[in-house]
This record gives structure tokens, C-alpha cells and sequence, in this order.
């Protein structure tokens, strides 16, 4: 329970801090004296020094897609396919099933290979070594009721949990729609957060998603090198929620950044030190929230059974990576392309603000 308690009680300090540190601004029935303002709000003296250590984060995120990278090619050398795909895209016969005798993969293997299934994966139960998946090339009923009674007479008896058939058509289709559906999510969101803001945020905003996308499916590609767990429907449906929960997570750091970036933005203040002031500001409500979701999907994995098990997995994954990335890399981008390639009318802005950077 402590291990429980402990972060929640970090968080809420954190919090707290934020809330009376970051706020950037006093009441207006509360004065405060010009310079002492202008100190506040320009000095850049944040909780974290996000801007400031921008080579830390990216080093980490690159190391993290190199290796998820280099696990989806050597997934696509043995599979033809950078994740190790499920019955729904590849198409075939998945049979669940628990013998009443312990069973050994090499004994369901050579039967396999008798009914020229060689192909078939074999997934077994290593603790009972009673529960069995198998998955087969497609399978007619007639077919398959002979392999079950194959099984039956020759390695032992068993209660059959599950049937599935999936034809190679519909698991192509399945998964050119799945990618489709990721590729309109990626145009719509660029869309809208250069409408919302501008095209240099819609395009560093797409490249936090595609880090978390990438991150989430390299995960995904060494588990399936490791343990052989695959990827079907729901792992595009977990895609497609980790789009929208990242990128909401950073329209509201970009936002906070484009207000205070035409409130405090001068000759004094510069746009990283805007970039830090606004990240702190938001840096408790993304911590919270990505927490409190991140909780509920631990519920899931650990208590929702097999079929949500590996669903609510790439959730979490995606949630603290998006979460990670709308703080640490959206951001830090941002500022290095404002550092840059300095925006024409960002010296108009500051011209026309009053003395004290108000508006």
C-alpha cells in the first residue's frame, strides 16, 4: 500500500508547488511590485528546467526507438512483418483449449506436423502445462473436428474454450483498414492544431505522436520476439487512444505556451523561458491525469483477463509516453525550431505590449 501512497503524496506536493509557483501572474487585488513581477514571470527560475536539459530527453527517446526499432526489424526478417501479427490480420484457426492430462509442446508440435500443420504456433500454459492455443492455418469444420479428435485419442482429452476462423482476405483488409484509420487520425490532428495554432506546432505535435506510436509498437515487437504475444484489432483500437490522449495532452502545453507567450514574451523574456514557465504550469494536471487513467488500465491488465490483457498494456505504455512526450519532447522541439527560425511577428507582439507585459 505504500508503494501505493508514497507517489500519490509526491504528486500532490508537486502540485501544490506548481499551483503557487507557476501561476505567473498575481490577483489584481493583490499588488506586487513591477520589478518583483517582472523577476516571477521572466527569470525562468522553473521547478523543472525542461528547455534546459532538451539533449537528456531526446537521448532518451531515441534510445528507446532504436531499440524498438531495431526489434521490428528482426521481427520483420522472420515474420514479414515488424510485430508479430494475430489470427485477426494473418487469418487462420485459433483453438483454446485445456487438456485434462499436462501436455508438452513438443508432443502437440509432432501431431501438428502429422496433419501437415507444421506451420501452426503453439502456445502453452508453462505453469500447468494444460492450456493450449493453437493457431492454424484456416481450418474447414470438418477439419478441424479431425484434429480435435486427433488430439483426443493421441496426446489427451480436453474441454475446448474457444473456436475462431479468420479468413487471409479479412485479416488483410482487417489490418490496410486498422492503418488507415491511424494515417486519417494523424491528417485530422494536423489539421486542427494548425487551425488551433500554427503549422510548426501541428508538426512537432505529429512528432510526439509518432514517438509515442513508435515507442508503444517497439515494446510491442521485442515482447513478440520474447514471449510471441501478437497484435490484433484492439492493439490499432490502443493505437488510435493513445493518439487522442497525447495529443490532448499537448494542444493544453501548447496552449498555455501561446497565452503566456503573448503575455510575458519581450526583449527580457524569451520564448524558452516562456516554454519552461508554461510546461511547469501544466506539468501537475498532466502528471495527475495520465496517473489517475493509468491506475484504472493497471485494474484492467492485472484483473480483466486475457482478452483486455494486452489491450490495456499498450495503453499504459502509450499513456506514459504521451505523457512524456507532450512534456518533454513536443515542447523542447518547439522552442529549438522558435530558437531557430524565430517567428517574423514575434518582435511586432512584444512592441505592442504595455511596460508591464500585460494584456
Amino acid at each position: 500500500m505504500s508503494a501505493v501512497v508514497w507517489p500519490l503524496q509526491s504528486i500532490n506536493r508537486l502540485a501544490d508547488l506548481v499551483r503557487t509557483t507557476g501561476d505567473g501572474v498575481m490577483a489584481e487585488n493583490q499588488p506586487q511590485d513591477k520589478n518583483q513581477q517582472e523577476t516571477t514571470e521572466t527569470s525562468g527560475n522553473a521547478l523543472i528546467d525542461v528547455v534546459g536539459r532538451t539533449k537528456t530527453w531526446l537521448t532518451i527517446s531515441a534510445a528507446c526507438i532504436l531499440a524498438g526499432l531495431a526489434a521490428m526489424a528482426v521481427c520483420f526478417s522472420q515474420t514479414g512483418a515488424p510485430l508479430k501479427l494475430g489470427l485477426d490480420f494473418t487469418g487462420g484457426t485459433l483453438l483454446q483449449m485445456e487438456f485434462e492430462q499436462p501436455v508438452t509442446e513438443s508432443q502437440l508440435r509432432d501431431l501438428l506436423a502429422s496433419q501437415e500443420l507444421g506451420s501452426s504456433i503453439i502456445q502453452l500454459d508453462r505453469e500447468t502445462s494444460r492450456t493450449a492455443i493453437l493457431r492454424t492455418p484456416p481450418l474447414s469444420e470438418g477439419d478441424r473436428q479431425t484434429l480435435e479428435e486427433v488430439l483426443t485419442a493421441e496426446v489427451s482429452p480436453f474441454r475446448r474454450d474457444l473456436v475462431e476462423t479468420v479468413g487471409p482476405a479479412i485479416g488483410e483488409t482487417l489490418l490496410k483498414n486498422g492503418l488507415l484509420a491511424i494515417l486519417v487520425a494523424f491528417a485530422a490532428i494536423v489539421v486542427y492544431v494548425s487551425i488551433r495554432f500554427q503549422l510548426d506546432y501541428a508538426v512537432f505535435a505529429i512528432a510526439a505522436l509518432l514517438h509515442d506510436v513508435l515507442i508503444t509498437a517497439g515494446v510491442f515487437a521485442i515482447l513478440g520476439l520474447l514471449l510471441g504475444i501478437e497484435v490484433d484489432q484492439l492493439f490499432v483500437v490502443a493505437m488510435l487512444t493513445i493518439i487522442g490522449f497525447s495529443v490532448n495532452d499537448t494542444v493544453v502545453i501548447y496552449d498555455r505556451i501561446r497565452e503566456n507567450s503573448r503575455r510575458l514574451l519581450s526583449r527580457k523574456t524569451r520564448f524558452p523561458d516562456v516554454v519552461n514557465i508554461s510546461v511547469n504550469q501544466t506539468f501537475a494536471r498532466s502528471i495527475n491525469t495520465s496517473l489517475t487513467s493509468m491506475l484504472a488500465l493497471l485494474a484492467i491488465f492485472l484483473f480483466g483477463g486475457p482478452t483486455l490483457r494486452y489491450f490495456s498494456l499498450a495503453l499504459l505504455i502509450g499513456f506514459a509516453w504521451g505523457t512524456y512526450s507532450s512534456i518533454f519532447i513536443a515542447s523542447t522541439l518547439l522552442t529549438w525550431w522558435r530558437e531557430k527560425y524565430p517567428v517574423s511577428n514575434t518582435r511586432k507582439v512584444s512592441q505592442r505590449l504595455p511596460e508591464d507585459g500585460v494584456v
